[in-house]
């Protein structure tokens, strides 16, 4: 009898990313994890420790492919406008040409845990409030260095921008047309003053 196919760490990562973002957290017990990976519950439990570490590990995965992953280290000399334009055609393109019309895998489960699941809950609204703190550090970048007027209210553009990216990735699940979406998304940068024409 061969000896069994080595077990692949990062495979089963990227694997547990996909049914996490497309089932979202409950749904994917331990149990449910191993059989869909092909694992025993105990090969899953002593590779990863808990469900919880496992989907720590997705969500690191999947945050390093997301359109927003710009925001962790941007470019200094690209102006803010033209960033945030960027960034949101991005977003626009990635969402429609999603043949599953996921959306944002944070996002997802951040709505199914928040108020059930205090340890994951908290790591999805410390990354969406991280998100969030990025933007306003971009924000008030532009107005110092005078792309953006100095009357702007930061924190509050801030947090309508965020409101954006968190609406356009719902609403990408819906509506699939990366026209569409960038015609909604385009017209409300416009009026935040960050669209670069």
């Amino acid at each position: 009898m061969g000896r069994p196919a080595k077990f692949d760490r990062d495979e089963a990562v990227e694997a547990a990313m996909n049914l996490f973002w497309k089932h979202g957290y409950q749904a994917n017990s331990l149990k449910a994890l191993s059989e869909s990976l092909g694992l025993t519950r105990s090969s899953l439990y002593n590779t990863f420790g808990s469900r919880e570490a496992l989907f720590r590990e997705a969500l690191d995965r999947y945050f390093a492919q997301s359109p927003d992953r710009r925001l962790v280290s941007p470019d200094p000399a690209v102006p803010v406008r033209r960033l945030m334009t960027e960034l949101f055609r991005e977003i626009c393109r990635v969402r429609a040409a999603d043949p599953e019309g996921r959306g944002c895998m944070a996002l997802n489960c951040l709505s199914e845990t928040v108020p059930s699941d205090e340890e994951i809950g908290c790591l999805l609204a410390d990354a969406i409030l991280g998100t969030a703190e990025r933007i306003e550090a971009l924000v008030a970048k532009g107005v110092a260095n005078g792309e953006l007027p100095a009357s702007t209210e930061v924190h509050a553009l801030a947090l309508a921008v965020q409101n954006l990216m968190i609406g356009l990735n719902h609403f990408s699940k819906v509506l699939r047309s990366e026209d569409e979406l960038w015609a909604m998304t385009r017209t409300t940068l416009a009026g935040l003053g960050l669209l670069e024409e």
